[in-house]
């Protein structure tokens, strides 16, 4: 198993737009083979910082969650232009 953690900053006026995409890709993210868990997170105090925490099967299955359609359209072709910073950072268990 794999987990992937990332923290997005939205520059201003662009949270609204985020929130509908994180939601959309959350939805067909969780349908993907290989993936454990989706879940985002909007920080209570900071509401243009979100933060996304995934687990998949393995590599291969992360390779084809970047693959996909819904995140070229919400990542690539979303997410990323709307974000002032984005931070990913990959994690591997300690044991299996």
């Amino acid at each position: 198993m794999i987990c992937l953690a990332v923290t997005y900053v939205m520059k201003p006026g662009t949270e609204d737009e985020a929130v509908d995409r994180l939601r959309r890709l959350t939805e067909a993210t969780r349908a993907e083979p290989g993936c454990r868990f989706y879940l985002t997170h909007r920080s209570t105090t900071e509401p243009r910082k979100f933060f996304l925490y995934e687990q998949y099967e393995d590599q291969a299955a992360l390779d084809y969650h970047r693959a996909t359609a819904h995140f070229a359209e919400h990542v690539t072709g979303g997410l990323i232009a709307l974000a002032e910073s984005r931070s990913p950072e990959l994690y591997g268990p300690l044991t299996d």
